[in-house]
């Protein structure tokens, strides 16, 4: 109960909420649209970054491939929606529990691997399931599934139908910050922490790693499986290339380490940072191309001189600041500016 009084959990759920209730203050109705489709990629970016973060900022296990999580519930979901006539919300879980069954029988068996092994594998079960999915017909093959206008209806239209899965993104934001600060948190999530620093000693220590990794493994893969049977849903559209697409990986790493790793805020940051830069990139002819070389050289900036991310580096000035301080202010103020360095600590956990 006391971890519901965070300041630090109501400060990146304000900040999500702040996303969210953005377009309606844009002008006319071009604008909000606009504003919109920005909102509901930084909503998509927020969700998935906090979701890899569970296993990558509180593990420390790098995933090339978390991808495949949200391909395989988007072709769930998609399928049960387009050839089975189900609802969106069924759908969007029976999107959810698939990717997390395929998260549970991949850890398994990957989790045994540590490092670059690891990496290595996450990218070829991405691209093997991306194969697989190009000659499997009743998926549509290489041409993917298309959903029937008339299946709109039951929504109110299109119109309706887009603001159903901007409203569904926004909830999936909500709940995978939420569940990064409560697995950080709980005593779970420092037998994770402990595993990033040292599996071998948190092993000795009595933590459970294997049982550990496999449930954050899970954890981390539900959301973006729920996530991505309303992207699609929004599209109209699912193809093996869009949904299994590594590039989105890559940023999606990007994102989590320019905002801080093994924060509940970084991710936050990092993805708003990153859709930003990368709006840019699309908008500018001549960098419209290198957008992945960006993006790497951008991941190879933050782990040589930025590697704790903007979170971390933001909490590395105020330590500093606060130390030197001490040197040259009155005790009174000293005191003063120790309790809000406190309280500025509890709000970018």
């Amino acid at each position: 109960m006391k971890a519901l009084l965070a300041p630090g959990l109501w400060t990146s759920l304000a900040l999500v909420a702040a996303i969210v209730f953005y377009p309606a203050l844009a002008g006319d109705a071009s604008e909000r649209q606009n504003a919109r489709e920005t909102a509901f990629l930084v909503l998509l970016a927020i969700a998935l970054a906090s979701s890899l973060n569970i296993l990558l900022g509180y593990s420390g296990y790098v995933s090339f491939g978390h991808i495949v999580f949200y391909g395989v519930g988007g072709y769930a979901g998609f399928y049960l929606i387009s050839v089975r006539g189900w609802h969106l919300v069924p759908a969007v879980l029976a999107g959810a529990l698939v990717a997390g069954l395929l998260a549970l029988v991949l850890g398994l068996s990957i989790l045994r691997l540590r490092g670059p092994y690891f990496a290595l594998a996450t990218i070829g079960i991405s691209e093997a399931m991306k194969a697989f999915v190009k000659n499997f017909e009743p998926l549509g093959g290489s041409t993917g599934l298309t959903l029937h206008f008339s299946i709109y209806r039951e929504y109110g239209g299109a119109a309706p139908a887009l603001r159903t899965a901007y409203w569904g993104v926004a909830l999936i934001a909500f709940l995978a910050v939420a569940m990064s600060f409560f697995v950080k948190r709980s005593r779970f999530g420092l037998g994770l922490l402990a595993i990033r620093e040292d599996e071998d000693a948190a092993q000795g220590l009595g933590v459970a790693a294997p049982r550990a990794k496999t449930v954050a493994y899970v954890l981390s893969a539900l959301l973006p499986g729920a996530v991505g049977v309303l992207v699609f849903f929004k599209n109209g559209v699912i193809e093996p290339e869009s949904a299994f697409r590594l590039q989105l990986s890559i940023e999606l790493l990007v994102m989590v380490m320019l905002g801080g790793q093994g924060t509940v805020l970084g991710p936050l940051v990092g993805a708003a940072l990153y859709q930003q830069l990368r709006l840019k990139l699309l908008t500018t002819p001549f960098l419209r191309d290198f957008q992945l070389a960006v993006a790497g050289l951008l991941l190879l900036a933050i782990v040589l001189f930025l590697p704790a991310g903007a979170v971390g580096g933001l909490r590395a000035v105020a330590r500093f600041l606060n130390r030197k301080m001490v040197l040259f202010l009155p005790a009174g103020a000293v005191e003063w500016l120790r309790a809000r360095s406190r309280f500025l600590a509890r709000l970018i956990e």
